[in-house]
Protein backbone atom coordinates (compact mmCIF):
# COMPACT_ATOMS: atom_id res chain seq x y z
CA UNK A 1 0.00 0.00 0.00
CA UNK A 2 2.68 2.51 1.02
CA UNK A 3 4.91 1.58 -1.91
CA UNK A 4 1.98 1.95 -4.28
CA UNK A 5 1.23 5.44 -2.95
CA UNK A 6 4.88 6.43 -3.29
CA UNK A 7 5.01 5.01 -6.81
CA UNK A 8 1.90 6.88 -7.92
CA UNK A 9 3.18 10.12 -6.39
CA UNK A 10 6.41 9.75 -8.34
CA UNK A 11 4.49 8.90 -11.50
CA UNK A 12 2.35 12.02 -11.09
CA UNK A 13 5.50 14.13 -10.76
CA UNK A 14 7.04 12.51 -13.83
CA UNK A 15 3.94 13.00 -15.99
CA UNK A 16 3.89 16.70 -15.11
CA UNK A 17 7.29 17.22 -16.72
CA UNK A 18 7.90 18.27 -20.34
CA UNK A 19 10.18 15.35 -21.23
CA UNK A 20 10.18 11.61 -20.53
CA UNK A 21 12.85 9.13 -21.58
CA UNK A 22 11.65 5.55 -22.06
CA UNK A 23 13.16 2.13 -22.61
CA UNK A 24 12.34 -1.53 -22.00
CA UNK A 25 14.19 -4.81 -21.56
CA UNK A 26 13.40 -8.45 -20.90
CA UNK A 27 13.25 -10.07 -17.47
CA UNK A 28 12.50 -13.65 -16.51
CA UNK A 29 10.26 -14.55 -13.59
CA UNK A 30 10.30 -18.22 -12.62
CA UNK A 31 7.05 -18.43 -10.67
CA UNK A 32 4.42 -16.22 -12.22
CA UNK A 33 0.75 -17.22 -12.50
CA UNK A 34 -0.28 -18.11 -16.02
CA UNK A 35 3.24 -18.12 -17.47
CA UNK A 36 5.92 -20.77 -17.84
CA UNK A 37 9.31 -20.30 -16.22
CA UNK A 38 10.88 -20.02 -19.69
CA UNK A 39 8.68 -17.14 -20.87
CA UNK A 40 9.91 -13.57 -21.08
CA UNK A 41 8.42 -10.59 -19.32
CA UNK A 42 9.44 -6.95 -19.59
CA UNK A 43 10.67 -4.17 -17.36
CA UNK A 44 9.73 -0.76 -18.72
CA UNK A 45 11.65 2.32 -17.65
CA UNK A 46 10.41 5.92 -17.57
CA UNK A 47 12.57 8.78 -16.38
CA UNK A 48 12.96 12.55 -16.30
CA UNK A 49 15.23 14.53 -18.54
CA UNK A 50 18.84 15.18 -17.58
CA UNK A 51 18.18 18.72 -16.36
CA UNK A 52 14.90 18.10 -14.57
CA UNK A 53 14.46 20.04 -11.32
CA UNK A 54 12.55 17.05 -9.89
CA UNK A 55 14.30 14.00 -11.37
CA UNK A 56 12.36 10.73 -11.23
CA UNK A 57 13.23 7.22 -12.46
CA UNK A 58 10.48 4.59 -12.42
CA UNK A 59 10.40 0.94 -13.43
CA UNK A 60 7.17 -0.77 -14.46
CA UNK A 61 7.08 -4.57 -14.68
CA UNK A 62 4.68 -5.95 -17.28
CA UNK A 63 4.13 -9.43 -18.78
CA UNK A 64 4.55 -8.19 -22.36
CA UNK A 65 5.94 -5.60 -24.74
CA UNK A 66 2.72 -4.29 -26.24
CA UNK A 67 1.77 -0.65 -26.65
CA UNK A 68 -1.11 -1.02 -24.17
CA UNK A 69 1.36 -0.92 -21.26
CA UNK A 70 2.78 2.36 -22.51
CA UNK A 71 -0.69 3.78 -23.03
CA UNK A 72 -1.69 2.88 -19.49
CA UNK A 73 1.40 4.37 -17.89
CA UNK A 74 1.57 7.55 -19.95
CA UNK A 75 -2.22 8.01 -19.97
CA UNK A 76 -2.94 11.52 -21.32
CA UNK A 77 0.67 12.70 -21.33
CA UNK A 78 1.25 15.42 -23.96
CA UNK A 79 4.96 16.19 -23.65
CA UNK A 80 8.12 15.01 -25.37
CA UNK A 81 9.08 11.31 -25.40
CA UNK A 82 12.59 10.10 -26.21
CA UNK A 83 12.91 6.42 -27.15
CA UNK A 84 14.54 4.07 -29.60
CA UNK A 85 12.82 2.96 -32.80
CA UNK A 86 10.56 0.31 -31.27
CA UNK A 87 7.11 0.69 -32.86
CA UNK A 88 5.15 0.52 -29.58
CA UNK A 89 6.63 3.85 -28.48
CA UNK A 90 5.81 5.48 -31.80
CA UNK A 91 2.20 4.30 -31.48
CA UNK A 92 1.60 6.62 -28.52
CA UNK A 93 -0.58 9.50 -29.68
CA UNK A 94 -0.57 13.09 -28.48
CA UNK A 95 3.15 13.28 -27.66
CA UNK A 96 6.15 14.60 -29.57
CA UNK A 97 8.45 11.71 -30.39
CA UNK A 98 12.24 11.97 -30.58
CA UNK A 99 14.69 9.34 -31.81
CA UNK A 100 18.02 8.34 -30.33
CA UNK A 101 21.11 9.44 -32.26
CA UNK A 102 23.29 7.11 -30.19
CA UNK A 103 21.14 4.15 -31.20
CA UNK A 104 21.54 5.02 -34.88
CA UNK A 105 25.26 5.61 -34.44
CA UNK A 106 25.67 2.20 -32.82
CA UNK A 107 24.64 0.50 -36.05
CA UNK A 108 27.58 2.02 -37.93
CA UNK A 109 29.96 1.16 -35.07
CA UNK A 110 28.89 -2.48 -35.38
CA UNK A 111 29.55 -2.35 -39.13
CA UNK A 112 33.16 -1.31 -38.52
CA UNK A 113 33.58 -4.10 -35.99
CA UNK A 114 32.47 -6.76 -38.47
CA UNK A 115 34.49 -5.52 -41.44
CA UNK A 116 38.00 -6.83 -41.98
CA UNK A 117 39.03 -3.54 -43.54
CA UNK A 118 37.76 -0.17 -42.28
CA UNK A 119 34.72 0.81 -44.33
CA UNK A 120 34.81 4.31 -45.76
CA UNK A 121 31.03 4.71 -45.76
CA UNK A 122 30.57 3.66 -42.14
CA UNK A 123 33.49 5.85 -41.08
CA UNK A 124 32.00 8.86 -42.87
CA UNK A 125 28.70 8.31 -41.04
CA UNK A 126 30.50 8.22 -37.69
CA UNK A 127 32.22 11.48 -38.54
CA UNK A 128 28.82 13.12 -39.04
CA UNK A 129 27.69 11.82 -35.64
CA UNK A 130 30.88 13.12 -34.08
CA UNK A 131 30.29 16.60 -35.46
CA UNK A 132 26.67 16.59 -34.26
CA UNK A 133 27.79 15.67 -30.76
CA UNK A 134 30.40 18.42 -30.82
CA UNK A 135 27.58 20.91 -31.26
CA UNK A 136 25.86 19.41 -28.21
CA UNK A 137 29.08 19.69 -26.20
CA UNK A 138 29.27 23.37 -27.10
CA UNK A 139 25.64 23.81 -26.08
CA UNK A 140 26.42 22.49 -22.60
CA UNK A 141 28.79 25.36 -21.94
CA UNK A 142 27.61 28.47 -20.12
CA UNK A 143 25.14 30.41 -22.29
CA UNK A 144 25.90 34.05 -23.15
CA UNK A 145 24.54 36.63 -20.75
CA UNK A 146 20.82 37.20 -21.22
CA UNK A 147 20.24 33.96 -23.17
CA UNK A 148 18.57 30.91 -21.64
CA UNK A 149 20.03 27.43 -21.96
CA UNK A 150 17.22 26.32 -24.28
CA UNK A 151 17.53 29.40 -26.48
CA UNK A 152 21.31 29.03 -26.69
CA UNK A 153 21.03 25.33 -27.56
CA UNK A 154 18.39 26.00 -30.20
CA UNK A 155 20.51 28.71 -31.82
CA UNK A 156 23.56 26.45 -32.02
CA UNK A 157 21.53 23.59 -33.42
CA UNK A 158 19.95 25.75 -36.07
CA UNK A 159 23.29 27.25 -37.02
CA UNK A 160 25.40 24.08 -37.02
CA UNK A 161 23.35 20.90 -36.63
CA UNK A 162 20.75 21.60 -39.31
CA UNK A 163 23.28 21.85 -42.18
CA UNK A 164 25.13 18.81 -40.83
CA UNK A 165 21.95 16.76 -40.77
CA UNK A 166 21.02 17.88 -44.27
CA UNK A 167 24.43 16.84 -45.61
CA UNK A 168 24.29 13.54 -43.68
CA UNK A 169 20.89 12.59 -45.06
CA UNK A 170 21.93 13.49 -48.60
CA UNK A 171 24.92 11.17 -48.20
CA UNK A 172 22.76 8.33 -46.87
CA UNK A 173 20.18 8.77 -49.64
CA UNK A 174 22.99 8.55 -52.17
CA UNK A 175 24.59 5.49 -50.60
CA UNK A 176 21.45 3.47 -49.85
CA UNK A 177 20.89 2.11 -53.39
CA UNK A 178 24.63 1.51 -53.88
CA UNK A 179 25.17 -0.78 -50.87
CA UNK A 180 24.93 -4.52 -51.65
CA UNK A 181 21.91 -6.14 -49.92
CA UNK A 182 24.16 -8.63 -48.13
CA UNK A 183 26.30 -5.88 -46.62
CA UNK A 184 26.00 -5.25 -42.88
CA UNK A 185 25.84 -1.54 -43.72
CA UNK A 186 22.33 -1.95 -45.14
CA UNK A 187 20.70 -2.28 -41.73
CA UNK A 188 22.53 0.73 -40.30
CA UNK A 189 21.55 2.97 -43.23
CA UNK A 190 17.97 1.67 -43.35
CA UNK A 191 17.40 2.21 -39.64
CA UNK A 192 18.77 5.75 -39.76
CA UNK A 193 16.70 6.74 -42.79
CA UNK A 194 13.52 5.08 -41.47
CA UNK A 195 13.89 6.95 -38.18
CA UNK A 196 15.07 10.21 -39.71
CA UNK A 197 11.94 12.18 -38.85
CA UNK A 198 12.48 11.42 -35.15
CA UNK A 199 16.29 11.53 -35.17
CA UNK A 200 16.41 15.02 -36.68
CA UNK A 201 13.48 16.58 -34.80
CA UNK A 202 15.60 17.69 -31.83
CA UNK A 203 17.05 20.64 -33.76
CA UNK A 204 13.68 22.43 -33.56
CA UNK A 205 13.58 22.48 -29.74
CA UNK A 206 16.41 23.58 -27.47
CA UNK A 207 15.00 21.48 -24.62
CA UNK A 208 15.01 18.21 -26.55
CA UNK A 209 17.70 15.56 -25.95
CA UNK A 210 19.69 14.06 -28.80
CA UNK A 211 19.80 10.52 -27.46
CA UNK A 212 18.39 8.09 -24.93
CA UNK A 213 21.67 7.23 -23.22
CA UNK A 214 20.45 8.37 -19.82
CA UNK A 215 17.61 5.81 -19.91
CA UNK A 216 19.82 3.05 -21.28
CA UNK A 217 22.24 3.56 -18.39
CA UNK A 218 19.40 3.26 -15.89
CA UNK A 219 18.07 0.04 -17.37
CA UNK A 220 21.50 -1.54 -17.86
CA UNK A 221 21.46 -3.41 -14.52
CA UNK A 222 18.77 -5.68 -15.94
CA UNK A 223 20.93 -6.52 -18.95
CA UNK A 224 23.80 -7.25 -16.56
CA UNK A 225 21.43 -9.33 -14.47
CA UNK A 226 20.72 -11.69 -17.35
CA UNK A 227 24.29 -12.95 -17.10
CA UNK A 228 24.87 -12.50 -13.37
CA UNK A 229 21.47 -13.41 -11.95
CA UNK A 230 19.34 -14.96 -14.67
CA UNK A 231 15.85 -14.55 -13.23
CA UNK A 232 13.53 -13.44 -10.44
CA UNK A 233 12.03 -16.29 -8.41
CA UNK A 234 8.55 -14.86 -8.04
CA UNK A 235 6.56 -11.69 -8.35
CA UNK A 236 3.77 -10.78 -5.95
CA UNK A 237 2.98 -7.28 -7.17
CA UNK A 238 4.90 -5.80 -10.06
CA UNK A 239 4.77 -2.28 -8.64
CA UNK A 240 6.23 -3.44 -5.34
CA UNK A 241 9.11 -5.00 -7.24
CA UNK A 242 9.52 -1.94 -9.42
CA UNK A 243 9.81 0.44 -6.47
CA UNK A 244 12.15 -1.98 -4.72
CA UNK A 245 14.39 -2.04 -7.76
CA UNK A 246 14.45 1.75 -7.92
CA UNK A 247 15.71 1.83 -4.35
CA UNK A 248 18.14 -1.04 -4.85
CA UNK A 249 19.59 0.65 -7.94
CA UNK A 250 20.65 3.53 -5.76
CA UNK A 251 23.23 1.27 -4.14
CA UNK A 252 24.96 0.70 -7.46
CA UNK A 253 24.43 4.10 -9.07
CA UNK A 254 27.47 5.55 -10.79
CA UNK A 255 26.27 9.14 -10.89
CA UNK A 256 28.63 11.11 -8.69
CA UNK A 257 27.43 14.66 -9.32
CA UNK A 258 24.24 14.31 -7.30
CA UNK A 259 22.84 12.27 -4.47
CA UNK A 260 22.10 9.07 -6.39
CA UNK A 261 19.14 8.13 -4.23
CA UNK A 262 17.52 11.57 -4.45
CA UNK A 263 18.12 11.58 -8.20
CA UNK A 264 15.83 8.62 -8.65
CA UNK A 265 13.00 9.24 -6.21
CA UNK A 266 12.91 13.00 -5.79
CA UNK A 267 9.39 14.31 -5.33
CA UNK A 268 7.77 17.06 -3.23
CA UNK A 269 6.04 14.56 -0.93
CA UNK A 270 9.21 12.68 -0.02
CA UNK A 271 11.53 13.93 2.77
CA UNK A 272 14.97 14.68 1.40
CA UNK A 273 16.58 13.70 4.68
CA UNK A 274 16.38 9.96 3.96
CA UNK A 275 19.52 10.14 1.80
CA UNK A 276 20.94 6.64 1.24
CA UNK A 277 19.26 5.06 4.27
CA UNK A 278 16.94 2.90 2.22
CA UNK A 279 15.70 0.77 5.10
CA UNK A 280 15.60 3.38 7.82
CA UNK A 281 18.91 2.28 9.35
CA UNK A 282 17.55 -1.22 9.96
CA UNK A 283 20.13 -3.03 7.83
CA UNK A 284 23.84 -2.46 8.38
CA UNK A 285 24.71 -3.23 4.76
CA UNK A 286 21.86 -1.71 2.76
CA UNK A 287 21.92 1.51 4.75
CA UNK A 288 25.43 2.31 3.58
CA UNK A 289 26.21 4.59 0.67
CA UNK A 290 26.51 3.30 -2.87
CA UNK A 291 30.31 3.33 -2.84
CA UNK A 292 30.49 1.26 0.32
CA UNK A 293 27.91 -1.30 -0.77
CA UNK A 294 29.53 -2.02 -4.12
CA UNK A 295 32.69 -2.90 -2.25
CA UNK A 296 30.85 -5.79 -0.63
CA UNK A 297 29.53 -7.31 -3.84
CA UNK A 298 30.78 -10.82 -3.18
CA UNK A 299 29.68 -10.88 0.43
CA UNK A 300 26.26 -9.59 -0.57
CA UNK A 301 26.11 -12.33 -3.24
CA UNK A 302 24.63 -9.97 -5.86
CA UNK A 303 27.41 -10.02 -8.43
CA UNK A 304 28.54 -13.63 -8.20
CA UNK A 305 28.36 -16.16 -11.02
CA UNK A 306 26.55 -19.31 -9.92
Amino acid sequence: MHLERLYQSLRKTLLSQPLIHGDETTVQVLKEPGKTAQSQSYMWLYRSGQDSAEPVVLFDYQPGRGKQYLQTFLADYKGMVMSDGYSAWRAIKGVTHFGCLAHARRGFVEVLKTQKKPGKRAQQALEFFQRLYRVEALAREKPPSGETRAAYTLRLRQQHSVPLLEAFKARLDEQAPQVPPESSLVNAISYTLNQWEYLSRYVADGRAPVDNNIAERDIRPFAMGRSLCTSFRNLDKHRDLSVGIVATRAMFACQRRRNSFALQIACPDLPWGVRHHLLGRQHSLLDQTADHVTGYAKAFRCLEHR
